[in-house]
């Protein structure tokens, strides 16, 4: 329409239809540009960059083979190079709009964008919720496709059938098979969602389960812990306590025996009662243990082992910035009071070294005796403490060994990791200096739990084979189209 030869009420008219249109695609863009950039900006970085190479490279595709083959319409053919890039990453915010935005690229003169058709097609339309929507898309594309052909046909007088079936060709085999591929992987989306939501809720069932029964049996075990030994361990001290009384006036020298008989057995009582109300509180750290495996305790375990009668040497070397956890420092005490306990049954009387040293957050608890002397008989035992140390020291991650020494002697070494994980890790190796002759090496620990998508591996393994196959005549089509532009 020519404006010139309107009146000029219908001129003016008609440029301010003009100048509002205009402003309103402006204020479009704006707006739309304002609303992306909060999306860039929250966007992972690895995102950005990816999404940033994707333009480059599509715009390197579409310019590149421009310089050594020279197009017909070349202006056109930048612009079109310069739109697809724009389309790349208008696939993952606004999927629907980079599908219907495809249409015009199978018309134009520049054949190398038609590269990167399929794969916005296909990234696009794995995004577009129901799939309906997303062929609603492609089927405007391949329409406006369809109207272009026919629309330049009559402008440029030609074999117009001959495009109009080549377009229609390219937009089967560019838009509508990729859509089909986007589809079909795009299906399974919420069906990975709802296998891991659905895992999630089983995992969680099965822990509650469990920490139920667990803290059922505990309580029983409390139970039965308290009517056994409760009362005898009554009784031992209530012995100990007369027998101190009668020492003191009969056999002074045998007073300070008597005396560490009753205080062993208060001790002992108390640990009952702590080990007792650890059992019926789950997760529960009482006072008394929070203090254990500090140096003072440590120095006082060997002092009562001195009053026994074992010549027991202390070399502590961890510094107070180490600051070992509760359970860590349970486990330093368990072991010391452990290996000291063996020394007093099994080799009473030979010179013992016990050491707790700090390695690059690994603290180290070693108890090492020297033979026996000769005339000692040593006690049976049945190496249920070291049992439960290896049990103890697994749970935490860490490392145990207890063997005999060359020499005769035995050594107790454990390796604990000072802050351990909430569940069990690889264990820390020992170091081949520390490992006994003829010693028991535990190393212990857990694989990390397997993803959830393994559920759904197989599901998803299906969904791109499937997809796969749809593309190959795409990825045909593409070779022959590209192979026919480079003999051209």
């Amino acid at each position: 329409m020519d404006v010139r030869r309107l009146p000029p009420e219908r001129a003016r008219r008609a440029w301010s239809r003009a100048r509002s249109g205009t402003a309103h695609a402006v204020r479009s863009v704006r707006r739309e540009a304002a609303g992306a950039w909060p999306a860039v900006r929250r966007a992972p970085r690895r995102t950005v960059v990816a999404e940033t190479l994707a333009v480059v490279l599509t715009a390197a595709l579409g310019l590149v083979p421009l310089l050594l083959i020279r197009p017909e319409r070349p202006v056109l053919a930048v612009l079109e190079a310069l739109y697809a890039a724009c389309l790349m990453p208008l696939r993952r915010y606004r999927p629907v709009q980079a599908v219907l935005g495809t249409g015009p690229l199978l018309v134009g003169p520049n054949v190398w964008v038609m590269a990167v058709v399929p794969l916005i097609v296909l990234s696009a339309t794995r995004r577009i919720a129901p799939p309906r929507r997303a062929w609603r898309a492609a089927g405007i594309a391949c329409a406006v496709c369809v109207v272009l052909t026919i629309t330049g046909s009559l402008i440029v007088p030609g074999a117009w059938v001959e495009y109009l079936a080549g377009n229609a060709a390219s937009a089967v085999l560019l838009v509508l098979l990729p859509a089909l591929a986007g589809t079909l992987l795009g299906r399974r989306r919420p069906l990975v969602s709802l296998l891991r939501e659905r895992n999630t809720y089983l995992e969680q069932a099965r822990s509650l389960t469990a920490a139920a029964a667990r803290m059922e049996e505990r309580t029983r075990i409390a139970g039965e812990m308290h009517d056994l030994l409760g009362h005898r361990l009554s009784l031992i001290s209530v012995h100990a306590g007369a027998l101190e009384m009668a020492a003191a006036r009969q056999a002074p020298p045998l007073a300070g025996q008597a005396e560490l008989l009753r205080t062993t057995a208060g001790t002992a009582m108390e640990e009952l009662r702590d080990i007792l109300g650890l059992l019926r509180r789950e997760e529960a750290t009482s006072e008394p243990e929070r203090d254990r495996g500090t140096r003072d305790d440590v120095s006082a375990l060997v002092a009562e082992s001195r009053l026994a009668g074992v010549g027991v040497e202390l070399d502590w070397s961890v510094p107070d910035s180490a600051d070992p956890s509760p359970r860590t420092r349970q486990s330093m005490h368990r072991v010391v009071r452990e290996g000291l306990t063996n020394v007093l049954k099994h080799a009473s009387g030979a010179p013992t070294r016990v050491e707790i040293r700090n390695r690059d957050g690994v603290i180290e608890v070693s108890v090492t005796n020297e033979a026996p002397r000769e005339g000692r008989r040593p006690q049976p035992g049945n190496r249920s403490g070291l049992v439960g140390l290896e049990e103890r020291i697994a749970l935490l991650g860490g490392s145990f060994t207890a063997g005999p020494l060359p020499d005769g002697g035995f050594r107790v070494v454990a390796l604990l990791p000072s802050r351990p994980n909430g569940m069990p890790t690889a264990a820390v190796p020992l170091p081949p200096a520390s490992e006994p002759a003829g010693g028991r090496t535990v190393r212990t620990g857990t694989r990390p739990p397997l993803s959830t998508e393994v559920l759904t591996w197989p599901r998803v393994l299906g969904a791109g084979c499937a997809a796969a196959l749809v593309i190959l005549p795409t990825a045909t089509f593409l070779i022959i189209l590209l192979t026919t532009a480079v003999l051209r």
